[in-house]
């Protein structure tokens, strides 16, 4: 026999079981579930739409995940009088332990981000033809050629240019597949930053070479910093900034977003990388974000533009992603994953050559890839 508790009017209700079902059966499986009025419980023999372990939660997910309640889980699986406290109070303590476990792992995995040792190695684009574009570079940019590699059994050619050593320098990758001249850029990519000296200099320099200049040179809207803006061979789009000498010349790489808070949180937590600084401008309706790791004039950063009421960008096929030292590529991938990032290509090493690499796509679908820092060093020897 089980004794309910007293409901609404002090009076109990017995259940008489079997000794069978005595024995086997918890009381706790064959309560129904109350339903409230305003003034009294009625017991109805629908199923819970709550499993009975519905209180644990074996992972803790980001934000975006919605789980329900546990005050609603519990009202709807009954009155909480008619749970056996051990059973109720065991529930919550092991739910609890779980939840703290995954909290505490999910915290080491951020702190590990913020400690690990990254840097922006290489922007990588397609090209329809290297040696043009290698000319333009190094002639109106002054750009230097560091290495070049050519894969004939995978049809394609590499080259890296920058303005110093790929070990300490952040550069450009070009990629020319064989056959293929012309690429869609889209309109999600927004162009690379240089800083140069003199931007009406470069500019003469590039007019001269036939280059395409698409803003001469002048203030920056709004503000005094003199820019202008020009495009190479293959239509991508250059802003040169007039900046005193810096050790890290090519400085910026911009890519429009649809949520500029939602970009920056994934940047910060995701890869580590510190809001630098951030503008609205409404009289142009835009707002930019500068992200990286460490002071924009000595580092490299990525800027975030984000244009009132666009969601959705058209990323072409010219484009393709940011390459990131870091000193475990598996520990990246997991912290990613806490963040809410979706990993393309799970942490392991690169057939052929070993460098252990893993690769991400952001909230808007832009591209990173993880490099290990040590593989990375032993291809440029």
């Amino acid at each position: 026999m089980c004794v309910l508790p007293g409901l609404g009017g002090g009076r109990t209700i017995k259940l008489k079981l079997d000794k069978k079902r005595q024995r086997n059966t918890k009381v706790m499986a064959t309560l129904p579930i109350a339903s409230v009025s305003s003034s009294t419980m009625v017991f109805s023999m629908k199923t819970p739409p709550f499993p009975s372990n519905s209180l644990k939660h074996p992972y803790i997910r980001n934000s975006y995940n919605h789980l329900p309640s546990r005050r609603l889980a519990l009202f709807q699986l009954g009155s909480v009088s008619a749970i056996p406290q051990s059973e109720f109070f065991g529930s919550i303590v092991s739910g609890k332990s779980e939840n703290t476990a995954t909290a505490i792992k999910e915290q080491d995995a951020l702190n590990w981000v913020k400690n690990d040792n990254r840097r922006m190695l290489h922007v990588v684009y397609r090209v329809g033809d290297l040696e043009k574009t290698i000319k333009f570079y190094t002639e109106c940019l002054g750009m230097k050629l560091s290495r070049k590699r050519d894969i004939p059994e995978e049809q394609y050619s590499n080259a890296f240019l920058g303005y110093g050593p790929e070990d300490s320098h952040f550069a450009v990758e070009l990629t020319y597949n064989y056959g293929v001249d012309k690429y869609d850029i889209g309109n999600g990519f927004g162009h690379f930053g240089v800083a140069v000296n003199d931007v009406s200099k470069t500019v003469d320099l590039v007019k001269a070479k036939v280059g395409k200049v698409t803003r001469d040179p002048g203030p920056v809207k709004g503000g005094t910093k003199i820019i202008a803006f020009i495009e190479d061979p293959d239509g991508y789009t250059f802003e040169l900034l007039e900046r005193e000498p810096t050790p890290e010349p090519l400085c910026q790489v911009m890519l429009r977003v649809g949520d500029l808070d939602r970009s920056i949180n994934f940047y910060k937590k995701a890869f580590g990388m510190e809001l630098l600084r951030a503008k609205d401008n409404p009289e142009y309706k835009y707002t930019t974000a500068m992200m990286g790791f460490g002071p924009e004039d000595k580092n490299a950063v990525l800027e975030l533009t984000y244009n009132y009421g666009v969601t959705e960008y058209d990323k072409g096929n010219g484009y393709a992603q940011i390459a990131i030292g870091t000193d475990d590529v598996y520990k990246t991938a997991e912290a990613i994953k806490l963040c809410g990032g979706t990993i393309i290509l799970e942490p392991g090493p690169l057939p052929g050559i070993n460098t252990k690499i893993t690769a991400c796509l952001d909230p808007d679908g832009w591209k990173s890839v993880f490099v290990d820092n040590i593989d990375f060093l032993k291809e440029l020897e």
